[in-house]
């Protein structure tokens, strides 16, 4: 599932926030979302939020709004970016479910020419053919992903004792909120999937039919299918985001307005969702092939589960092969992280005026 504030997914997920006063406590809550927006990342640690960290000022004028206009400007964000960025996420997909060298007239050789041959073979709304099912998941993905993050950071601040949580903590929160997010995430990612396959065009006459075939020929458990691989990818994300992702902030020079603030973000973000996907794009691959193979009862597929599939894929088609998809990946994570963050502030600060 994963932004330069990405994320994958883009970004993940969204660590529970330390109660220090219940001011700076929404103060902070609305700054970690800026940063949560994509699907694949965790934003900064609470372990920040107990003090001002020199790029990120605490901005007490600002008008803390409550959950549900943040929850509906991530939405809205979320979908703008998607709207924009989705023909490269299709791109990704195709490079990464083509086995072999990509030779012959109907392979690609890259992202440039899997566009051109997109749009002159098959017309350019085949472009965002799928895009119904990650527009859906937007709203129970962030839902899940809020709540995740905050229950985990609970359950794993009394389990180490931890009053307030630290960046190590952080991590291991995003991780399992990742992984939580995942179980919502699966079925949409596995209709997405296989409807931006090139083979899927005369197969599926969009998403619900997509999801009747699926269950009526391969049983209902078959939209969950590609859920570990799922799982490692979200968890890799999180792991390699932030791994850099404080280190790069602390190392900025300190932002004396809101927009050098936007600007050190996007540069640590970019980044940390950088770090990220080369981290989790051989999961992504391996994700794509497991959910677009379908399952006949007594066979064993091909690409079954994610590290034996990982080792298929060196064997047969070297160690490049794991990383297909991936310029179109990281561009996708770079711009879609500049809509995400600018559509995000753009309708907080009209949803503020309105509290006026």
């Amino acid at each position: 599932s994963g932004f330069l504030f990405a994320a994958s997914h883009h970004l993940a997920e969204f660590p529970s926030l330390s109660r220090v006063t219940a001011g700076s406590h929404q103060h902070h809550r609305h700054r970690s979302l800026a940063l949560v927006l994509h699907g694949r990342a965790t934003p900064p640690s609470s372990s920040l939020c107990h003090r001002p960290s020199r790029n990120r000022p605490i901005m007490s004028q600002e008008k803390p709004l409550p959950f549900q206009y943040q929850f509906a400007a991530g939405a809205i964000a979320g979908v703008s970016e998607i709207l924009v960025m989705y023909p490269l996420d299709v791109v990704k997909t195709r490079v990464q479910l083509q086995t072999g060298k990509g030779t012959g007239a109907e392979s690609y050789n890259g992202m440039v020419d899997c566009f051109r041959k997109i749009i002159k073979h098959e017309g350019f709304s085949r472009l965002y053919r799928g895009i119904s099912a990650p527009i859906l998941m937007e709203a129970p993905k962030r839902a899940t992903k809020f709540a995740a993050n905050d229950e985990w950071g609970k359950v794993y601040r009394n389990m180490f004792g931890v009053p307030q949580m630290t960046q190590s903590l952080s991590v291991l929160t995003g991780a399992t909120a990742g992984a939580t997010e995942s179980f919502v995430v699966v079925p949409f990612e596995l209709v997405k999937i296989r409807l931006q396959d090139k083979a899927s065009a005369g197969k599926y006459n969009g998403m619900i039919d997509c999801v009747v075939k699926t269950v009526r020929n391969e049983g209902p458990l078959a939209m969950y299918q590609g859920l570990e691989s799922t799982l490692w990818r979200h968890i890799l994300w999180n792991a390699g985001y932030f791994g850099c992702i404080f280190q790069v902030r602390q190392l900025m020079p300190k932002a004396e307005s809101k927009r050098g603030q936007m600007v050190n973000d996007l540069i640590s973000g970019s980044i940390g969702g950088t770090v990220g996907t080369m981290v989790n794009t051989p999961m992504d691959v391996v994700k794509s092939r497991i959910q677009n193979t379908p399952r006949v009862p007594g066979q064993t597929p091909k690409y079954n589960w994610a590290w034996s599939s990982v080792f298929t894929v060196l064997k047969e088609e070297g160690a490049g092969a794991l990383y297909k998809g991936f310029l179109p990946k990281v561009l996708r994570l770079g711009p879609g992280g500049g809509i995400l963050l600018v559509v995000f502030t753009t309708v907080m600060d009209t949803f503020r005026s309105w509290q006026k």
